[in-house]
């Protein structure tokens, strides 16, 4: 039997996923969801992080609202101070006596890119998908976060999916030009991408005021599993876009979604930030708006999704078959070609 301390298995567990920005940790302990888990995640110090479930056992008070001394987490209501392993460090009021032998469970706790990930099975990797780019010369970085009324595979599809920006974001990010677009389908080793060729992009503002049309464009939609997506834009001129979202899942129904955004772009790279940083707020904010509708109308019709695929759907097969085959502990599918599909853009 499962207790809620013990979660069922289930091999998405044995991913890292990120549970708040560092730059927030260190300031104070961070009460952080995860599969639909409470965890207290705080600064041990030295770099070194934790995270235990977020109830204290004494008399059940949150760890979160607590405060960090001397690298445990002590308790607001009596001070109980706990380690990072969890284990019951101090009662003040015993005065030093011997304390009895209590634990709060803790979880895989690590630091990377600016963020503290937690892994709360055994995890598939020693260290989380680092994100690319960061700090490389040349590159400039700004960062999001956002969160979504959706599951973590919706929120996937809804960043790999062109036909939907079509008309979701009309003329911000693409416009209806009906042009004939070739998208070739490859399965990888760790995930899934489409590989775009002659792709328009007229009647667009983004590339209007980014990127010269004149110029060749190399554009990939990657899904990493079990949890990331990743969007790479190249151009001839060497300029290059980069935005990678990595997805908590929250609970069953809504994902925290964090985004990362390099990009390449010369000598204007800071000017480029003030455009191209509120623009990609204002994007994304058109598919939390749309995706809440969807969530609100799928309650509406009883709660429960009835998706009609078609042959443009070609990202989100894979990642619902990648992501199910982890979560019952198999093996995917071998890599390579799946299929080529001509798209109306």
């Amino acid at each position: 039997m499962n207790t809620p301390d013990t979660p069922a298995a289930n091999g998405l567990h044995n991913y890292w996923y990120i549970a708040a920005r560092e730059k927030d940790v260190r300031k104070k302990p961070q009460a952080v969801r995860l599969f639909g888990r409470h965890y207290a995640v705080f600064h041990q110090g030295g770099g070194r992080y934790a995270a235990l479930v977020d109830c204290c056992p004494h008399r059940n008070v949150p760890l979160s609202i607590g405060k960090v001394e001397n690298g445990c987490l002590k308790c607001a209501y009596h001070g109980w101070s706990f380690d990072g392993d969890g284990r019951l460090a101090e009662i003040p009021a015993l005065c030093g006596c011997a304390t009895p032998d209590v634990r709060v469970p803790a979880v895989h706790c690590t630091a990377q890119d600016g963020y503290v990930w937690l892994c709360i099975g055994t995890p598939a990797t020693p260290a989380p998908l680092p994100f690319a780019c960061i700090n490389e010369a040349g590159y400039t970085t700004f960062r999001m976060k956002t969160r979504f009324a959706a599951p973590v595979d919706w929120c996937l599809e809804n960043f790999l999916d062109c036909p939907h920006a079509v008309y979701v974001h009309n003329s911000w990010f693409r416009a209806p030009t009906g042009k004939p677009v070739r998208a070739l389908l490859r399965r990888n080793a760790d995930g899934a991408q489409i590989e775009y060729a002659n792709e328009p992009r007229e009647k667009s503002l983004v590339w209007k005021l980014l990127q010269n049309s004149d110029t060749e464009m190399s554009h990939t939609d990657r899904f990493i599993a079990p949890a990331t997506s990743r969007v790479d834009y190249r151009f001839s001129d060497g300029k290059h876009y980069i935005v990678t979202s990595s997805c908590t899942p929250l609970d069953d129904d809504t994902t925290e979604v964090h985004t990362v955004v390099s990009y390449r772009f010369g000598r204007l790279n800071p000017l480029i930030r003030l455009v191209f940083e509120p623009l990609s707020h204002f994007i994304i904010g058109q598919d939390v708006a749309m995706m809440k509708q969807q969530r609100d109308n799928i309650d509406r019709f009883g709660g429960r999704a009835r998706f009609c695929n078609s042959a443009a759907d070609l990202l989100m097969p894979e990642i619902t078959s990648w992501r199910q085959t982890l979560a019952a502990g198999g093996e995917p599918e071998a890599a390579g070609i799946v299929r080529e599909q001509e798209l109306h853009l």
